[in-house]
């Protein structure tokens, strides 16, 4: 298979991590000296992380760094929720004091670790989940061995208690830019038919596997019939943000505090420099830019 055909995601070479914590640190610190920790005004900010878990994984965030960070957020005056809430009072002009909170793939350790930190500060958040992957149909490539996911029962579960909502990312989690165009829409739109199927419930928020999306993706997502579809883009999120195209600022493993305060208060809402090659190393080509 050669690169520019590529529907498999993968994480990058190693080296890239510490050079972007590295890169990351040094901003969050300059931001916290230029501005003394003062949040930037205007919009709402979507913090996503993917596992909070011990294991050494460069996609989970320790259990006690999360509740840390979550302890902040809400010492801070900030109240974490899903994706949908958030979205709702942005319109509403009402969405001062807000943060949204997402997590993307279903992973176990989210429902063992961070649903009771969540439920304790009254925090909701969003858990992006792959159909297919959840019911063994298809795994998440970039694990040799992949840790578990939240199965269905608990899903559901969880789903009615309300603190974690979940939200479709397609059936299999392909990189959607590579695939044609019936593909591409069958793994948005079956991705959303399965999990209503198994919630009960309208499924209404959509997140482009590793945020990688074209304008044919967002046509797609809004034809299934999604409300909104988040990417993997820095931002932050206004009234008037494109609702295919939600801004999110992603928190990594080896984000130490003062990065979580940067990025939740606006010190990270631009890309990193370079920020596109990184992504090219660590997804590689795809038919689309």
């Amino acid at each position: 298979m050669g690169e520019e055909d590529r529907t498999e995601l993968t994480l990058g070479p190693r080296l890239l991590y510490p050079a972007k914590a590295a890169v990351t640190r040094a901003r969050s610190i300059a931001w916290l000296a230029r501005t003394r920790g003062r949040a930037a005004s205007g919009g709402l900010r979507i913090l996503f992380y993917h596992r909070v878990s011990d294991d050494r994984d460069e996609l989970a965030v320790t259990p006690a760094a999360f509740a840390e960070q979550m302890e902040w957020l809400a010492a801070a005056g900030l109240r974490g929720v899903h994706v949908a809430e958030a979205m709702e009072r942005v319109r509403a002009g009402d969405a001062h004091g807000l943060i949204g909170l997402s997590f993307d793939d279903g992973y176990l350790d989210v429902a063992e670790h961070a649903e009771p930190v969540l439920a304790r500060l009254g925090f909701s958040a969003t858990v992006f989940v792959a159909t297919g992957v959840t019911d063994g149909r298809a795994r998440f490539t970039w694990y040799a061995q992949q840790p578990p996911l939240i199965g269905w029962d608990e899903m559901r579960r969880l789903d009615g208690a309300g603190t974690l909502r979940f939200e479709g990312h397609t059936v299999t989690h392909p990189n959607l830019l590579a695939l044609d165009d019936a593909s591409a829409a069958a793994e948005i739109r079956d991705g959303k038919r399965e999990l209503e199927e198994r919630l009960g419930r309208a499924v209404t928020t959509f997140c482009y596997p590793a945020g990688l999306y074209s304008p044919r993706e967002q046509q797609l997502v809004a034809g299934a019939g999604f409300a909104l579809a988040t990417s993997c883009e820095p931002g932050v999120n206004t009234a008037d943000t494109d609702p295919f195209a939600l801004r999110r600022i992603q928190v990594d493993a080896r984000d130490a505090l003062v990065d979580v305060r940067a990025k939740a208060l606006g010190g990270h809402d631009s890309p990193l420099p370079l920020r596109a090659i990184y992504r090219r190393a660590r997804f590689g080509a795809s038919k689309r830019s």
